[in-house]
């Protein structure tokens, strides 16, 4: 397979809230300009949560799927981005990655209470993801994480 476009995967260990809204996210924002993907360390299901909040914001990742890291490994990927501290320990490095930051997000899925509060842990994570990925697409983007 042939890859014309910059490949980004987000990383996190179940792929169903901060992976699944960072890749909604980003190809929101950069339109065609990456070919972008989430997995996660181990498959699970996408939040109703995570659907939900970026929902509030006019994305639509009711369609998306949790997957696991295994179908990306030894692809070519320009940017790895790990959004949680379990995921960077477990992925520390994969082959065919260029380049690999680490943006550690609070898991919204670990809230727990009443929907409301739910709801706002994953606003919030919602608003970080959305606040780096702007910060990434800047004309410079982040240096590679190097510890």
């Amino acid at each position: 397979m042939t890859h014309d476009r910059p490949r980004v995967l987000f990383v996190c260990t179940h792929n169903s809230a901060r992976s699944q809204m960072a890749e909604g996210l980003l190809r929101a924002a950069a339109g065609e300009r990456y070919e972008v993907d989430s997995a996660g360390t181990q498959a699970t299901a996408v939040r109703p949560e995570a659907i939900a909040a970026m929902r509030e914001v006019g994305i639509d990742i009711s369609a998306q799927r949790s997957k696991t890291l295994e179908r990306f490994m030894g692809e070519p990927l320009e940017w790895l981005i790990t959004v949680c501290d379990q995921a960077r320990e477990a992925c520390p490095t994969l082959p065919g990655v260029a380049r690999q930051l680490h943006w550690s997000v609070a898991d919204p899925s670990a809230v727990t209470g009443d929907l409301e509060q739910r709801m706002a842990a994953f606003r919030a994570a919602r608003d970080e993801l959305a606040d780096r990925i702007g910060e990434f697409l800047e004309p410079d983007p982040p240096a590679p994480s190097t510890t």
